[in-house]
């Protein structure tokens, strides 16, 4: 029997759903020669609640801006097919393909979580990085709302905190997100991959458009709250070229800093992507490969610090040529970005109780 090759899914990145490494089996689908619904089904999306200990995740890792971190989701039903953290599924004996993007696990007790760490005599005021791994913002946050009860926490105690996200959802809470940021105690940055609608419907399959993005950033910043865009990952052949475009058009709409990342492929997601690369784009997939591995040295990945986000080779110095060209032109990055307050930070319980001497 042949093999039967997966089909792209609407409204999905990954094309299939493969066994993550720890897994000890593979499955194949064969082709019994019975009739069969060549028509794929979209795999509908499944939200489970997951009880946790702990909210905040350390780093120490020299080429991250951040030394802690919140994901309120573990997957994305975003679908972005090179999204690194699809490998974290495989903890969990699912795949990094569809299963990640379907099988969302959210952190409902996460305010009530933060809250104690806060309180704990061992904390230290940090910034907390939100959207590290996998987007605070995705469309279910809209009903969960641990989100919003993360940052209202963190507005109460006067915690900074700096999130990356794709989504508009965000504008919701510009107005825990200004108060904080009069306090110089929160950021935005926008992730913007491409302006094209065709690229993005099977890029970023649940991710709202380019221009829709662009809009959101211009409200937060209309609302007082410092906000920077981010182009990733450059994708070689992809939507490299776009980004001068992308860059010129958050200036515009009023984005303080911008930056960049390389394509990364860990684990799972090299060959994820390399399935996506062949159905969407089989005559360029063996140029993107070749300029990924070169900017790689000779691999789909690598993971020193200082390479990882932003590569090597002549490839790479050509993007870091182009982005340091336009984001002087522009005038972006001039003073860095903002630094955020840790001065007025509050211990949860100490402000409203007494001393006793």
């Amino acid at each position: 029997m042949n093999e039967l090759p997966p089909k792209a899914q609407k409204g999905r990145g990954a094309i299939s759903n493969r066994e993550g490494r720890f897994e000890a089996t593979i499955k194949t689908v064969e082709d019994d020669g019975w009739v069969r619904d060549d028509e794929p089904r979209t795999t509908p999306s499944q939200y489970f609640s997951e009880p946790a200990r702990t909210v905040l995740t350390r780093n120490d890792s020299p080429d991250v801006p951040f030394s802690q971190s919140i994901n309120p989701y573990r997957g994305c039903e975003h679908g972005c097919i090179y999204c690194f953290a699809r490998p974290t599924h495989s903890y969990l004996g699912l795949s990094g393909g569809l299963d990640f993007e379907t099988k969302i696990f959210c952190k409902d007790d996460a305010p009530a979580l933060l809250k104690q760490e806060l309180g704990k005599a061992s904390y230290r005021c940090d910034v907390i990085a939100m959207g590290t791994a996998t987007d605070p913002y995705q469309p279910i946050e809209k009903d969960k709302r641990i989100t919003r009860g993360l940052l209202e926490v963190m507005a109460a105690h006067r915690q900074p905190v700096s999130i990356v996200t794709k989504s508009t959802l965000v504008t919701r809470d510009k107005d825990v997100l200004a108060d904080l940021a009069k306090a110089g105690l929160a950021e935005v940055t926008v992730s913007v991959t491409t302006l094209s609608n065709d690229l993005k419907r099977i890029l970023e399959p649940r991710t709202a458009t380019g221009q829709a993005r662009l809009a959101a950033l211009r409200e937060l910043h209309e609302a007082g709250i410092p906000v920077g865009v981010l182009f990733a990952p450059v994708i070689p052949f992809i939507n490299d070229s776009e980004m001068e475009a992308v860059l010129r058009e958050a200036r515009a709409a009023g984005a303080d800093y911008a930056g960049y990342v390389f394509l990364r492929l860990p684990y799972e997601v090299k060959d994820l992507f390399r399935e996506w690369l062949t159905e969407h784009y089989p005559q360029k997939a063996g140029h993107v490969m070749s300029l990924v591995q070169q900017a790689r040295g000779g691999k789909d990945n690598v993971t020193e610090f200082g390479e990882r986000m932003r590569g090597s080779g002549e490839y790479a110095e050509l993007l870091r040529q182009r982005f340091r060209l336009m984001t002087r032109k522009l005038g972006f990055n001039l003073n860095n970005r903002c630094q955020l307050r840790t001065d007025l930070f509050r211990v949860p319980g100490r402000a409203e109780q007494l001393p006793l001497f």
